[in-house]
């Protein structure tokens, strides 16, 4: 897959959201490239944060399901696109895929609170705490 092909539907997204699909279709497809923290990434080989947790979690086969359902689900839709079907009944769908997506986002979020940021008020990690809000300040926009 070519870098055109994975970018090739993201004229009505916001430049955000933009660079948010290209980067997790980067992750995708094993393209090397740059995270903002400077560690390379390079297929899908985890990339290594600068704060000092790991990132297991007891929920992280619950994460990984609820994603894949909600991939399932938005293929469906865009084949609901596809075939012309009413706008009303893609815009329900929608709908529930994003529900899906803000409660997946919701489980990491208290996973994290629970696990991660207790770690980190225990270790002084202020980084790690910063993260985190800069995280909440993204998720609920």
């Amino acid at each position: 897959m070519d870098e055109k092909t994975l970018f090739d539907d993201e004229q009505e997204l916001t430049e955000e959201e933009r660079e948010a699909v290209r980067h997790a279709r980067m992750h995708a497809a094993g393209i090397a490239h740059t995270h903002d923290n400077g560690h390379v990434q390079v297929g899908g080989e985890p990339h290594v944060h600068s704060h000092s947790h790991t990132h297991t979690h007891e929920n992280t086969k619950a994460v990984l399901n609820r994603l894949s359902r909600a991939i399932g689900h938005l293929e469906s839709i865009r084949k609901m696109v596809e075939s012309g079907r009413d706008c009303s009944e893609v815009l329900i769908q929608l709908s529930a895929v994003k529900a899906a997506i803000n409660n997946t986002g919701k489980v990491i979020l208290h996973d994290h609170i629970e696990h991660c940021l207790v770690d980190a008020i225990e270790t002084g990690d202020m980084e790690a705490i910063e993260e985190l809000n800069k995280a909440i300040d993204r998720f609920i926009k």
